[in-house]
């Protein structure tokens, strides 16, 4: 292929997802959505005007990459301090719950495979998948019911944050074990000392960012040097320690998340990350995804993906805020607040086909799961919370008139 024509088929990409991203998100449906539709629309599974190569692979990598340094710095070591074990043991049921589910929905399908065989990490893989929460559409919801800032609204969004840091260090063991004859031990052995490592070098670049911090303060070199930190770790993870890149780029970003100029620093990332490497990954998960290969057993399974998805997160999640107390009504909110998925479910799938743990006709069942939980999410929150208001106005009346 010729170097120019690439230039082709990102003007293609661009425009393409730009326009199906506005598209679903005037139909109130992510954004990635739209995206991820306009790569199948413009790839060869329907008009051919961009093919797979190893050029825009790697842009794809790019951005997932950018996407998990991202996330991390956005996260709020703080709160999840202040939300302490409540947040954490409702965050370990919704991983551990959808990750059994998961697990078994596939045996259901495909059989009993042997411990250690392909078949049996395609099995818990898909678990994997299930794990991730993204509350970017409960957050929006919970902001105009006016709720984000209650003990319901901190703690689904304390939760979320543990559940992708839990999530992501069972994607790290899954991916480590798949690589062939790779003992259990030694796989957990590889991420201890990646994190330990991550621990300690953290720390000392910690206080060097917060040093230059104070001494060039809103200046273009801190989110260089803070992209550099995000790709140094990201090869480190791969190539030293054997675990998932996203691992590496997600721990930078936690680093640096505390200090002043991590909003700076995530928003330089988000100009590069929403123009040019964002619409390419997702795009390319819709090139990726060949229509000829969903059969209508990939049909049957989309819809029990979906289904099983949705309720091991407000089962599991539900029960586990009940039992640190909540009413059972905040309980079901705090259950139906986690269950929605988006850009990390995306980003875990891609690395399972990267790594050939799956096949490219899973991702009709994640697109699915995504557009489900989108849609759904919002209307039970308000029908939970229009309840509560309707409760409250009958006792009221109750009280004025006995």
């Amino acid at each position: 292929m010729q170097a120019y024509t690439v230039f082709k088929s990102l003007c293609i990409i661009i425009v393409a997802a730009k326009l199906f991203g506005i598209a679903a998100r005037k139909l109130k449906a992510p954004q990635v959505v739209g995206e991820i539709i306009a790569g199948v629309v413009i790839g060869p599974s329907v008009l051919g005007f961009v093919d797979q190569s190893d050029f825009l692979a790697q842009m794809a990598e790019i951005g997932v990459v950018l996407l998990m340094f991202s996330a991390g710095l956005q996260t709020n070591l703080h709160d999840l301090l202040r939300t302490g074990l409540k947040a954490f043991a409702i965050a370990c049921a919704g991983v551990f719950i959808p990750l059994a589910g998961g697990t078994a929905l596939y045996t259901a399908f495909y059989g009993v495979s042997p411990l250690g065989s392909p078949a049996f990490y395609r099995a818990v893989f898909i678990g994997v998948i299930m794990t991730a929460t993204s509350v970017s559409i409960t957050v929006q919801t919970l902001k105009e019911l006016g709720k984000l800032s209650t003990e319901v609204g901190t703690t689904v969004l304390s939760a979320a944050i543990i559940d992708d840091v839990i999530g992501i260090i069972v994607l790290t063991f899954v991916v480590g074990l798949n690589g062939g004859d790779v003992k259990p031990v030694t796989v957990i052995l590889k991420t201890l000392l990646f994190f330990l490592f991550a621990l300690g070098f953290g720390f000392v670049c910690y206080f060097v960012f917060r040093w230059c911090d104070k001494r060039w303060p809103h200046t273009r070199r801190i989110p260089i040097a803070g992209l550099a930190l995000c790709f140094g770790m990201a090869f480190v993870a791969e190539r030293i320690f054997g675990i998932a890149d996203i691992t590496g780029a997600y721990v930078a970003g936690i680093i640096l998340c505390s200090i002043h100029d991590s909003d700076y620093i995530a928003e330089k990332m988000d100009i590069s990350s929403y123009m040019l490497f964002g619409p390419v990954f997702f795009a390319s998960i819709g090139l990726k995804t060949t229509l000829d290969k969903i059969s209508g057993e990939i049909v049957l399974f989309a819809v029990g993906f979906v289904l099983v998805a949705l309720l091991c997160k407000i089962i599991g999640c539900s029960l586990m805020a009940k039992a640190c107390r909540f009413k059972w009504n905040d309980s079901l909110k705090i259950g139906v607040g986690m269950m929605t998925r988006g850009e990390v479910a995306l980003i875990v799938a891609q690395k399972g086909l990267s790594c050939g743990i799956i096949s490219s006709a899973y991702f009709t069942p994640v697109i699915l799961l995504i557009l489900v939980s989108s849609v759904i999410t919002p209307i039970i929150l308000k029908l939970l919370y229009s309840r509560d208001a309707k409760h409250s106005k009958n006792a009221a009346e109750l009280q004025e008139n006995p």
